[in-house]
């Protein structure tokens, strides 16, 4: 029942668009044309079922996934006005930022600890080290940044929000190889 409500669901919007339609994982992902509303907001007309809540941010309501690739692509010229919006994008990058880093250091403990017996572990601990800096402290110093922006009522360009993001990885990065800690 699933599969026949998911081809005429595809059906429907093909023949309302007349475009290029992407099949993702049971659900069809219209590009949204500037003018039109969202296909996924709940308060579109002419949507049956459609889920529950406002269309919010830039761009509605969209898949955590598409929001995710918007933010790593730079996908928008718009600039970001809500707090969830700069807190977002300025936490993603760091989030990413930090993991790639991680990643590629992981990857080199791999390569020249897997023969060890207990050092073959190491790379597991940089990744899960790759995460939980980010989202402990990252999480606060991005919503600190988005808090500034806010209280002064300023917009943040999507390239600010990059540029604060790696700037965390790249700050903490300096602090590790330094020698500031151990002054402190």
């Amino acid at each position: 029942m699933r599969n026949v409500r998911h081809s005429e669901r595809f059906r429907r919007t093909w023949d309302m668009r007349h475009q290029h339609v992407r099949v993702s994982h049971r659900r069809v992902l219209i590009p949204r044309r500037p003018g039109l509303p969202s296909p996924a907001c709940s308060d579109s007309p002419g949507r049956e079922g459609g889920r529950a809540g406002p269309c919010r941010g830039m761009g509605g309501t969209e898949s955590s996934l598409e929001s995710v690739q918007k933010v790593l692509s730079l996908g928008t010229d718009d600039r970001l006005t809500t707090f969830a919006d700069m807190w977002y994008w300025v936490f993603l990058w760091a989030l990413f930022s930090s993991f790639f880093v991680h990643g590629v250091a992981a990857l080199i403990a791999f390569l020249l600890l897997r023969r060890h017996r207990t050092g073959r572990f190491v790379p597991v601990v940089i990744i899960v080290m790759g995460f939980l800096g980010p989202i402990l402290g990252g999480t606060i110093t991005s919503v600190a940044f988005a808090g500034v922006y806010q209280a002064a009522g300023k917009t943040m360009a999507p390239l600010e929000a990059l540029v604060f993001g790696t700037g965390q990885t790249v700050l903490t990065i300096i602090v590790s190889y330094s020698r500031i800690l151990a002054t402190l």
